[in-house]
């Protein structure tokens, strides 16, 4: 059975009301959890098509629904490099488009000194906020 739900609000069960809007504009329009060391797997997503695996630590997230514009919101979080290094930070190399997102990682191996190069990561996680087209 297909369906609608109309609502200007949503109430809580304390009785505060919430405007839909707010629900519908905070919500994250699309995220992943990723395995990317060895053959990349994907856990789980929302929005995703496919993740794109373009090189050591280079990853490519591709929307099933576009976005609005480019100037979305995102921030990506990992645990672990596929490597030896502990230490892990995603690289301002980004490539943003309405239908997808590039991504790096980066690590170390002292906690200072970057210069290590991209690496592969054994959990990577994505959430993408901004309006879909």
């Amino acid at each position: 059975m297909a369906g609608k739900i109309i609502a200007d609000t949503i109430e809580t069960g304390a009785g505060a009301d919430i405007p839909t809007s707010y629900v519908v504009n905070g919500s994250a329009k699309a995220w992943a959890s990723w395995n990317g060391a060895g053959t990349l797997a994907v856990n789980d997503s929302l929005n995703l098509s496919s993740i794109s695996d373009l090189g050591t630590g280079n990853y490519q997230l591709n929307f099933s629904s576009s976005l609005n514009n480019d100037d979305y919101a995102y921030n990506f979080t990992g645990n672990g490099r596929a490597e030896s290094s502990k230490f892990l930070h995603s690289s301002m190399d980004y490539t943003v488009a309405t239908g997808s997102l590039q991504m790096y990682w980066s690590g170390n191996s002292n906690g200072t000194n970057w210069g290590i190069g991209y690496c592969d990561t054994n959990a990577s996680l994505a959430v993408i906020h901004g309006d879909l087209a």
